[in-house]
């Protein structure tokens, strides 16, 4: 089947956006109602899950759009998965800075990521809507990729800090927070005003730094394909198994040390190729050939040296520490 319309690709919209709605609710609604600590079994069900959702979806898009844009979705689906593991590094990083307990943390992802459905939905309508009417816009997005691979090469040893964030600084002066958290709640009335817990504080460093990152990823999809089906799809079916995948991988964020590296070069390869689209348009399953061989040996890699250090630690003691044991 060819590509959709404009027509059927925002009735298609809107349904995705009906189903995720509806799967978000039955999330919240039925299977977290209560706030509880996410074991890791049920953090790893919940990826499986969620990673299975995808698949699925990909083999819909296979029979209803065809081969082509099949694999556009596979590709920009990993592309997705692979930079959100960024946003699980600052997450960790916010929940700690905010002392966060864990029975709490998934409510703050559950409306982060609703947050993040809805403004990655007019980050794409909007980027669209330039690459229809400028096509002058997709050197700006190449060039918008590749400066945030050269960007994450240069910051891999820089620290986050919550507090140099501008809309908590601003927060912090015009919202009334209460001292402590108050259960799972974001507002509470206090004296017969509406006050704001820490949590609603968290919510929003979570909120904006997804804005951050929208702003890499959306135009690195937009390098693999111009259809907003696609790049919406692709990158809701990443973002909607983030939460699970957080609290599958916090723990173990830290094995895989050249991961920045490997999307470094990932965003890079991609800017590239949206910059050489006029003249030499790199084929579909080359890109997503090439970003499972750098993902693949950047893992590899990454495991390669830890289990080469906790060997050293091993023969050695005055070693210093893997980074799983820091």
């Amino acid at each position: 089947m060819n590509r959709t319309d404009d027509g059927s690709t925002l009735v298609g919209l809107v349904f995705v956006l009906a189903v995720v709605g509806l799967m978000l609710a039955i999330d919240l609604g039925v299977f977290h109602r209560h706030a509880h600590i996410i074991s890791l079994r049920e953090a790893a069900i919940w990826s499986v899950l969620w990673v299975i959702v995808a698949l699925l979806f990909n083999l819909v898009i296979l029979f209803w759009m065809g081969k082509r844009e099949a694999l556009e979705f596979l590709t920009g689906y990993l592309v997705e998965k692979a930079l959100s593991a960024d946003n699980i590094f600052v997450f960790a990083v916010l929940f700690n800075y905010f002392a966060v307990p864990p029975a709490y943390r998934h409510r703050v992802l559950f409306w982060g990521v609703l947050g993040a459905t809805v403004m990655r939905f007019a980050f794409i309508m909007a980027g669209a809507a330039l690459l229809k009417k400028f096509h002058w816009v997709v050197y700006l997005f190449g060039a918008i990729v590749i400066l945030s691979g050269i960007k994450l090469l240069r910051q891999r040893d820089e620290h986050v800090d919550p507090e140099k964030n501008p809309v908590i600084q601003l927060a912090r002066r015009f919202m009334p927070l209460t001292p402590h958290y108050v259960g799972q709640r974001f507002v509470v009335r206090e004296n017969g005003r509406l006050v704001f817990t820490p949590l609603a504080l968290v919510l929003l460093a979570v909120e904006t730094t997804d804005v951050v990152f929208a702003v890499d990823s959306v135009p690195a999809i937009f390098a693999i394909t111009r259809d907003p089906f696609i790049v919406f799809t692709s990158n809701i079916c990443a973002i909607l198994g983030l939460r699970a995948l957080y609290f599958l991988l916090e723990g173990v964020m830290k094995l895989f040390r050249y991961l920045d590296e490997g999307l470094a070069i990932i965003l890079i390869f991609i800017g590239v190729k949206m910059l050489l689209s006029e003249v030499y348009p790199i084929p579909i399953g080359l890109s997503l050939g090439f970003v499972l061989l750098v993902l693949t040996i950047t893992i590899v890699l990454s495991l390669w040296a830890e289990r080469r250090e906790r060997a050293a630690a091993l023969t050695n003691p005055n070693h210093p520490p893997s980074n799983a044991e820091l």
